[in-house]
């Protein structure tokens, strides 16, 4: 049901958008209502979740890190591994959101059989997830510049450049994008890691699963629409954006294939999501303490400034108290 329940809600997705508009005709709803209700709710969500990040209390220094900290003169540090400058914290910060330091780094263990040795506990490297979860991330930062295209009149020239690099491979028209088949790709090597191996199958909840089928239908809609019979006028699609953009919706007056509202529809839905999913941690890592936090515990003493007067028994009044006994029990004490 974990893998089933997902697939199923995103069909039904589907399958509402595409008879909604191409029998019902309900062109405003798909097209102009769901879109700004989708942003609202995302931007809505944000400043939730930051402002509840935000709220909780880190009063101490709980960096995790795992090279030496900065202490003594002679004692070699690790400025990136455990920095103690706010440089050496967006140093890996900046590692870690744009080459995934610590999955890189990432390792996987497992038993293994060898002869006359019996099992034996193995430990190998996740490159694949690693080269899957760049992939992933890249094409989908790609995509989504090249969009903005939709949204902007004239088209800003660094996107244009984005547009030139992505359509290298050109083969005859339209433009082949080379980033919507890489998104496609890792997106089904990301689904069927999590179908295939047992552990990671095990742990895996109908969360997990359903962003991954709503970004496979994303992709798969987005190259129909582009590469098949299923083109839609781009001219129509882009006066479409701009009027969302600039509160003036005006829907299409020319014929639009159903699919380019499934793709709105899906997107829309991928958008109100995100803020309460685990998709968050794309704003989460700039805000989680083991992160944004320098490792100086050993330079600076961290106090916690809402700790409250606690009355203390020390042991120089434990002593007075139990002086007597502690002697009658041969333990050694400081004042005879």
């Amino acid at each position: 049901m974990n893998v089933l329940s997902p697939l199923i809600a995103v069909l039904v997705l589907i399958a509402v958008s595409w008879l909604a508009v191409g029998l019902g005709r309900l062109d405003v709803l798909f097209g102009v209502v769901i879109p700004y209700a989708a942003i609202a709710t995302f931007l809505i969500g944000i400043v939730w979740r930051v402002l509840s990040w935000a709220r909780t209390p880190v009063p101490f220094n709980i960096t995790t890190t795992c090279g030496q900290q900065t202490s003594l003169p002679w004692i070699r540090s690790n400025p990136i591994e455990n920095p103690h400058t706010r440089m050496g914290v967006i140093g890996r910060l900046a590692l870690e959101v744009l080459v995934f330091r610590s999955l890189f780094r990432n390792v996987r263990h497992e038993f293994v059989s060898r002869e006359n040795d019996g099992l034996r506990l193995a430990y190998k490297t996740s490159l694949w997830l690693w080269l899957g979860a760049l992939a992933f991330h890249y094409s989908f930062l790609v995509v989504f510049l090249r969009h903005y295209r939709f949204f902007s009149d004239p088209v800003p020239r660094p996107l244009k450049l984005v547009e030139a690099l992505d359509a290298f491979f050109q083969v005859g028209s339209p433009t082949i994008f080379v980033s919507g088949f890489v998104l496609l790709a890792a997106v089904t090597f990301l689904l069927l890691r999590r179908l295939v191996l047992a552990p990671i199958r095990y742990i895996s909840l109908a969360t997990d699963y359903f962003p991954l089928f709503l970004l496979i239908a994303i992709a798969l809609t987005g190259i129909l629409m582009r590469y098949t019979a299923l083109r839609v006028d781009i001219t129509e699609v882009k006066n479409l954006c701009m009027g969302l953009m600039r509160f003036r919706p005006k829907l299409p007056t020319g014929q639009i294939e159903p699919i380019f509202y499934v793709h709105v529809t899906l997107v829309s839905v991928l958008f109100a999501y995100l803020p309460f999913s685990k998709l968050s941690h794309m704003i989460g890592v700039f805000l989680s303490p083991t992160r944004n936090m320098y490792g100086a515990s050993r330079m600076h003493r961290h106090v916690n400034p809402w700790n409250y007067p606690v009355k203390v028994h020390t042991y120089e009044e434990y002593e007075n108290e139990f002086r007597d006994k502690m002697k009658a029990a041969g333990i050694p004490v400081d004042k005879e």
